[in-house]
C-alpha cells in the first residue's frame, strides 16, 4: 500500500507507472490502482518467493526511492 506524503511530487508518477509496467511484464504484478480519494493506492504482487523479496521489490519503487509516499507491505492470504 502506498500513501502519499504531504510533500508528494507528481513528477514521480510517470516513473512509478513505468516501474509497475516492468513488474507486469516480468509476471510479478497481479493488479494495481489508486484510491478514489487521491490519498495513494495499492498494488498486489504475485509469484514472489517471500516477504523479504516483496519488500526488496517495493524498495525500488520510485515512490519509495524519492520518499514521496509511505509504502507498506502486507502478506495477504486469499481464497
Amino acid at each position: 500500500m502506498a500513501m502519499r506524503k504531504p510533500s508528494f511530487d507528481t513528477s514521480v508518477i510517470a516513473p512509478h507507472k513505468a516501474f509497475l509496467d516492468d513488474l507486469r511484464e516480468r509476471g510479478l504484478l497481479h493488479l494495481t490502482g489508486g484510491f478514489a480519494d487521491g490519498s495513494g493506492g495499492a498494488y498486489v504482487l504475485r509469484d514472489v518467493a517471500d516477504m523479504d523479496v516483496a519488500r526488496a521489490i517495493v524498495a525500488t519503487d520510485p515512490l519509495a526511492v524519492h520518499g514521496c509516499s509511505d509504502l507498506t507491505v502486507h502478506e495477504w492470504n486469499t481464497r
